[in-house]
């Protein structure tokens, strides 16, 4: 692991200060940038999210879809968490309480973007950290990457149905046009172009694993630029809104924070009870468990805005994930003992 990767939790909360701070001091960049959109797609965000993308689906083979045979159990395990439980836990959790408990607190308009963003949060299952995730738990890599793979082909069809079909079930309007767009310009396209990122790495003639390393190491620090650039820009545009109600940072993060627990707790037992080895039974409770949150925080940007209560919840959602992760990869290190061996 790299710096990066071991004191994320680090970077990520000196990024939101870094955020806060400039977005109070310094508003009217902010606005510009903010100002900077197509299709109600702010260009400098999706840059950044690119950027941040990219190297990711460059690792994924899909050829690796071939192995799932293998070890179907701990497959099917992730797939039922990941788009039968997870999406309707998280919507019903963002009604339980914005509609409810938090009733007084929060004014309608305000609860109906907090539950959207948190319906996309729990629709888009990890892709990127869930390698960092297995590597820190000693999961099976390869069968990490099939479940990457299964998982990034079902989301190409499966995010915007489901996320329209929860979001009209919040009552929230769905243009549909500028869903399918976000689908389009996050997923299959970063896809795309890392399929053929690899295709053309692979069909040269000198050693292949040698030349993806190389290529991927290049990438690695433009990576973490965008995601921390992300995080600058998401929580500057939300700055003034974060002083003026820090509480409702707090509110969306407590049903955030016992979706994420939740979900494991349901995964991991799950994993018990089918007997799956400790190197399968890690990844596939902890890919249901995070989140994409980049094409989630992309979408809440270009279905609600840049402002929006639906852009601040996945941007909590960033700031709650990293530790609450960490402190999963924690637990499953302490309970090896609980599963079998491969």
């Amino acid at each position: 692991m790299g710096i990066f990767e071991r004191y994320l939790s680090i970077w990520v909360a000196l990024c939101i200060g870094v955020g806060v701070l400039l977005g109070n001091v310094f508003p009217h960049p902010f606005a510009v940038i903010a100002s900077l959109e197509w299709a109600h797609v702010n260009l400098v965000v999706a840059v950044l999210i690119w950027v941040m993308i990219y190297p990711m689906m460059v690792q994924i083979d899909f050829r690796a879809v071939k192995e799932v045979g293998r070890k179907p159990k701990g497959l099917i395990l992730t797939l039922v968490i990941n788009w039968l439980i997870k999406p309707f836990t998280m919507a019903a959790l963002g009604w339980l309480f914005f509609r409810v408990v938090f009733v007084d607190l929060v004014d309608p308009q305000s609860a109906s973007e907090y539950i959207a963003g948190m319906i996309l949060l729990g629709v888009a299952p990890c892709t990127a950290m869930v390698f960092v995730w297995s590597q820190l738990t000693r999961g099976d890599p390869n069968y990490t990457l099939v479940q990457v793979s299964v998982n990034d082909l079902i989301m190409v069809v499966a995010f915007a149905p489901i996320t329209a079909f929860l979001l009209g079930v919040s009552d929230i309007t769905v243009p549909w046009e500028t869903l399918l767009l976000s689908v389009v310009l996050y997923v299959v396209l970063p896809l795309a172009a890392g399929i053929w990122t690899r295709h053309r790495l692979e069909g040269r003639d000198s050693d292949t694993g040698a030349q993806l390393g190389t290529f991927l190491r290049t990438l690695k620090p433009w990576s973490v630029i965008g995601l921390l650039g992300t995080v600058v820009l998401l929580f500057g545009f939300q700055a003034q809104t974060i002083l003026a109600q820090p509480q409702t940072i707090v509110l969306i993060a407590i049903p955030l924070l016992i979706q994420t627990y939740g979900i494991f707790a349901i995964g991991y037992g799950g994993a018990r009870l089918l007997r799956l080895p400790h190197n399968v039974a890690a990844p596939a409770c902890l890919i249901g468990t995070s989140n994409f949150f980049e094409l989630a925080v992309a979408v809440a940007i270009s279905l609600f805005g840049l402002h929006s209560g639906a852009a601040l919840a996945t941007v909590v959602g960033v700031l709650v994930e990293v530790p609450v992760m960490l402190s999963l990869v924690y637990m499953i290190n302490r309970t090896q003992h609980w599963f079998g061996e491969a």
